[in-house]
């Protein structure tokens, strides 16, 4: 915990697993590119229950919770370091309680902007670009939303931990805001790029950051590539759809669930191998998220994963 101390204005920005993992994407690529450390895990006790347990080679393995891990980074021209809070799943209750809890520990470390990264479905068609909504608790956060081409959401209600946390740092008289990436609804189950480059194009713009684009582009270009091939023999919104139940690593739901023994030889050892490589650079840690969400195993590898991005002293 003694990296941490003495952070300058340090701003937090968190993200959970939802439509299209925009938000989850978004933040593992601040991740990667700024080499950020873990330093913290969060506690949630109770909050979070325990709804299955996994099954290796048929061994019944321990049952875990989710976990809520906290990464920092210290901003060189001294603007607004940065903590970022990464969780594996939303409590399905007790989830004011867990705001509150994270914006306790955020004023501890000095947190002076709270901002969360999430998905807004729209009837965007494919082909267009995505758009980043946002809202902000003051009148300065609006007025920087709109400075940075984020269409304001007028009015409504943002669901979850996205919205939620943003109300608790209201509460405790901090400043927060959250931007939506915007994705089409007939595509709401693929990882959609697009609207996480709309999110860090905002965000990187509002905290300074000059974040290098080319791995998230071609990301984005490879998802065109393949919904090309798809426009081309239709427009019809429920062949989109049959083509997105098809597509891997979009976050959902398959039985049985994917394991490492499912995966071929061939793609453990590329993941291995990518493994070593992202371990000497973390730059390249997105590269490796990208072929886990490819194979549908970033959930069998996640802890592995963030492990990288974890303190030496820790």
């Amino acid at each position: 915990m003694a990296e941490t101390s003495g952070l300058n204005k340090p701003w937090l920005v968190a993200a959970w697993p939802g439509m299209g993992n925009v938000g989850l994407n978004a933040l593992v690529y601040l991740l990667a590119k700024l080499e950020m450390r873990m330093f913290s895990e969060l506690e949630s006790g109770d909050l979070f229950d325990i709804d299955d347990v996994e099954v290796q080679g048929g061994l019944i393995q321990s049952p875990q919770r989710p976990r809520n891990r906290l990464f920092w980074w210290k901003d060189p021209a001294g603007r607004h370091d940065l903590l970022l809070l990464l969780g594996e799943a939303q409590p399905p209750v007790g989830k004011y309680a867990f705001c509150r809890q994270v914006i306790s520990q955020a004023k501890e470390y000095g947190v002076e902007r709270v901002i969360t990264f999430a998905a807004m479905a729209t009837s965007i068609h494919p082909r267009q670009p995505s758009r980043a909504f946002g809202a902000a608790t003051s009148k300065e956060g609006l007025r920087d939303l709109r400075r940075l081409e984020a269409e304001p959401l007028e009015e409504g209600h943002v669901g979850g931990l996205n919205g939620v946390l943003v109300g608790a740092a209201l509460e405790a008289g901090i400043e927060g805001m959250f931007l939506l990436g915007e994705l089409p609804q007939v595509l709401l189950r693929l990882v959609y790029p697009k609207a996480s480059r709309a999110i860090l194009e905002v965000f990187t713009r509002m905290a300074g950051l000059e974040l290098d684009f080319r791995e998230l582009d071609s990301q984005v270009d490879e998802l065109d590539r393949r919904l090309q091939i798809v426009m081309d023999e239709t427009e019809s919104p429920e062949e989109f759809e049959e083509f997105e139940g098809k597509e891997d690593g979009g976050g959902t739901a398959s039985f049985p669930p994917p394991t490492k023994e499912r995966l071929s030889a061939k793609d453990r050892a590329e993941i291995d191998d990518l493994f070593q490589k992202a371990t000497l650079d973390r730059t390249r840690a997105f590269e490796l998220k990208q072929l886990l969400d490819r194979l549908g195993a970033f959930a069998i590898y996640e802890d592995r994963f963030l492990d990288l991005f974890r303190s030496h002293e820790s």
